[in-house]
Order: structure tokens, then sequence, then C-alpha cells
């Protein structure tokens, strides 16, 4: 059993080590950008990707590792009213599409994970934005998928196990969460 800990211990390693700098930065970047222009940022995923959506929005309304000003994030993952009542009258595929048009504005920006790439309600919430101009940041495994090839900002995991990708981006939002996190503290200390 150690030498199976061990091996799934190396696999995560290695699945972080893919995380494309760059792109993270890039990401970053633009949500700092959205949210220092008066702009939200929706969070959606699926499963384990729901979740991370969640703790993506906490640590940005809550705190992360410093005291901030709360920022405005929110998870679509969460009221389960709207989504069993979207699923129930329009189909499971159109859950984030609807919140996106109810809650989606120009210059917001829609940051989806999908471990495949390929998840139909998350595609669906990446193609509304558009039309509404927002921004769209994508969280990716495998090879993106069709969310890969229709992102402004797509940070892809290039790793085929679901659990292995599921890590890696957890890594990636707390990257982008420090960075956010320690802009808006540099510019609070800018202007004392």
């Amino acid at each position: 059993m150690k030498n199976e800990i061990e091996n799934i211990i190396r696999e995560s390693q290695a699945a972080i080590g893919k995380i494309p700098v760059d792109k993270v930065q890039e990401a970053a970047d633009e949500i700092f950008s959205a949210l220092e222009n008066g702009n939200k940022l929706l969070i959606c995923g699926n499963g384990g990707s729901a979740a991370d959506s969640q703790h993506f929005a906490a640590e940005l309304v809550g705190r992360f590792e410093k005291e901030k000003q709360p920022l405005p994030a929110i998870s679509l993952t969460t009221d389960t009213s709207i989504l069993t009542a979207v699923a129930n009258d329009y189909g499971y595929d159109n859950v984030f599409a609807k919140q996106v048009k109810a809650l989606g504005e120009k210059g917001d920006i829609l940051f989806a994970i999908s471990t495949s790439g390929n998840s139909p309600n998350v595609l669906k919430a990446v193609e509304l934005a558009k039309t509404i101009g927002m921004k769209s940041i994508s969280l990716t495994g495998k090879d993106g998928g069709k969310i890969a090839g229709i992102s402004d900002i797509d940070i892809n995991i290039p790793v085929f196990s679901t659990a292995r990708v599921q890590e890696a981006h957890i890594t990636v939002i707390h990257i982008i969460c420090k960075i956010i996190e320690d802009k808006m503290l540099a510019k609070i200390k800018a202007t004392q």
C-alpha cells in the first residue's frame, strides 16, 4: 500500500508540474482587472469541479491568506432551487447558461471548470457568456475538449486521470487567489 500511496503522490506532483504558468498569470490578471473595474466573477463546474467553484468563490468573498475587501465572486453551483428548477424545466445542459444570462453582464468573467473540457452545461455557459460580452476562462484537463477551443483563456492540465487533474485545478485556483490578493493589497499600500 505504501508504494501505491507514493505513486499517487508522484502522479499528483507530475500533474501540478504541468500547470501552464503563463496562462495562470494571464487569467489572474484578467480576473483582477475585471474585479477592479467593478465587474464580477461567475464560476461553474460539475461534481468535484462544482466543489472547486464553491471553494474559489469562498476564497474571494472571504479571505485567502490575508484580510482584504470581499470580492464579487458567485458559484453557480450552490442554489439547489435554481439548479433543480432549470434542470426540470429546460434540461440539465442549461443549468449554468440560464444563470449566466440572469447574472452576467459585459465585462464580467465566467470561470468554467471541466476536467474533460466537454461538459455540455459548462460549454453552453461559455457560449452564452461570449454573446453577453463576458470573457471566459476555462480550467480543463485531458486535451481541453470543446471548452478549450472557445474560451478566451484555457488553463489545461494535460493528464487523463480525473483525480490528478482536480488536484492540479485546486492548486491553480489557490495561485490565482494569491495573485489577486497580493495585487489588491499592493494597490492599497501604494495609495496610503
